[in-house]
């Protein structure tokens, strides 16, 4: 069976596609600048199938959502160019939480360590993200259990902004149980494809279409530390460790929406 399953006629969603950009994607995967130790998630993660869900190009303008350590900004940044860019929304310049403050700036330690990261722009991700509709993309990686409150409103409203009429809104999250309530998902970091959905809707995203490319159904959701039981955290160190090790990466949704 597919693992697509789509709203809209596959002649729709990869109308886009060319043999160079898709060679240009797998050159950036497959490029020595990436780190070893990210090339191993690869298998987990499906970057090229995950980015031509996603409909990415490479002369697009692409916001990054909170890109942690810079697993897919890696790969984006390689991908990406003139008079495309990568816009990388990560925790605010002036936090004064110390998980924050590092995260800021072994991030920009990262981006200046090579012209690698040239076509890269850093910005808070409390801010506007972008001019008002001047981005063709908008994704994010595995934060939205992160977010859950008012902050996922607020980040949901400054992405829609952000992007073009028609411009591409692209999720991936680690996937609860339906009818998780919000406490656990808060607890465990798993959100509902529902959530997800509904508050995507709530901020005028039209849903184009679900995947499974990033599903994994040996992933029963019901571990003791939560989704930072599985690789690559192992919060349980090692306990358990080969059966999680076993199990892989989390269970994901991944989403496609557009900006009408």
């Amino acid at each position: 069976m597919s693992k697509l399953i789509s709203l809209l006629s596959l002649s729709f969603l990869f109308s886009f596609s060319s043999f160079s950009s898709a060679h240009d994607l797998m050159a950036a995967i497959q490029s020595k600048d990436r780190s070893p130790k990210n090339v191993a998630r690869d298998e987990f993660r499906n970057p090229a199938e995950t980015l031509t869900f996603f409909q990415i190009k490479p002369d697009m303008r692409v916001v990054e959502l909170s890109p942690g350590g810079g697993w897919y900004t890696e790969i984006l940044a390689n991908y990406l160019h003139e008079p495309g860019m990568l816009i990388a929304a990560h925790f605010d310049k002036g936090s004064e939480v110390g998980y924050f403050k590092r995260g800021r700036a072994n991030f920009e330690k990262k981006i200046a360590s090579s012209p690698m990261y040239s076509n890269v722009e850093i910005v808070d991700l409390s801010s506007n993200l972008a001019e008002e509709n001047s981005v063709d993309a908008v994704i994010t990686f595995r934060n939205l259990h992160n977010w859950l409150g008012p902050q996922m409103d607020s980040i949901f409203a400054s992405s829609f902004k952000a992007l073009k009429p028609g411009g591409v809104f692209g999720v991936v999250e680690h996937r609860a149980n339906p009818g998780t309530s919000i406490d656990d998902m808060k607890k465990s970091g798993y959100v509902t494809e529902e959530h997800a959905i509904t508050i995507a809707k709530k901020h005028g995203f039209v849903l184009v279409a679900k995947s499974e490319i990033n599903a994994n159904p040996k992933d029963t959701k019901d571990h003791s530390k939560g989704v930072w039981t599985l690789p690559p955290n192992l919060r349980l160190k090692e306990v358990d460790r080969d059966k999680y090790l076993s199990i892989g990466e989390s269970d994901r949704m991944t989403l496609l929406f557009k900006k009408p």
